[in-house]
């Protein structure tokens, strides 16, 4: 269902496909603008491999490591190195259109969504799942921390197992 001046209306779901399709490229396209804009202010050059490396991060979903993004870049740039792409990266998260990811494995993960949002981990497989909560947004930070450091951020990360980690435990339980 779609909104046209408050009413609800029907579209084939082929259409429906087509418009999330359209809406998707003018997003993607809109952070690509955001980004170019942001590195020229940064004098950072833009080159197609670093935009193929953004453009690998806007169309992740897991919060990937350097390693996962290095891994699908050489497809398209077989002569990159890994050092090139992980150092795009830290430069990435240091001009700001990028941030780095908690992990509870020790790998540093990189999320292209510098909204504000908290995270959940699971402990179990390292999932990294995207919540929004205005209460979490809200919660103020301590005299104690605000006197000690300039505070640039916050997000609050909840450890614990993803519904698929909590299915494969119990189905393993029930079968032993």
């Amino acid at each position: 269902m779609l909104r046209s001046h408050g009413r609800a209306v029907s579209m084939p779901a082929g259409e429906h496909k087509a418009q999330e399709d359209m809406m998707a490229r003018e997003e993607q396209a809109m952070f690509l603008d955001d980004f170019i804009s942001t590195c020229r202010s940064n004098g950072l050059k833009i080159t197609p491999q670093r935009i193929a490396i953004y453009k690998s991060l806007l169309s992740a979903v897991d919060h990937p490591s350097a390693d996962m993004v290095y891994r699908k870049i050489r497809k398209e740039y077989p002569t990159i190195s890994f050092d090139t792409v992980n150092r795009t990266l830290l430069k990435f998260a240091e001009i700001g259109v990028i941030h780095t990811v908690e992990s509870h494995s020790g790998v540093r993960r990189f999320d292209p969504d510098i909204a504000p949002h908290h995270h959940m981990h699971c402990v179990q497989c390292g999932e990294i799942i995207d919540f929004c909560d205005r209460d979490l947004d809200d919660i103020p930070v301590p005299d104690a921390v605000s006197r000690q450091f300039t505070v640039l951020g916050k997000r609050v990360v909840i450890s614990g197992l993803c519904d698929k980690c909590i299915h494969e435990s119990v189905s393993q339980e029930s079968s032993e």
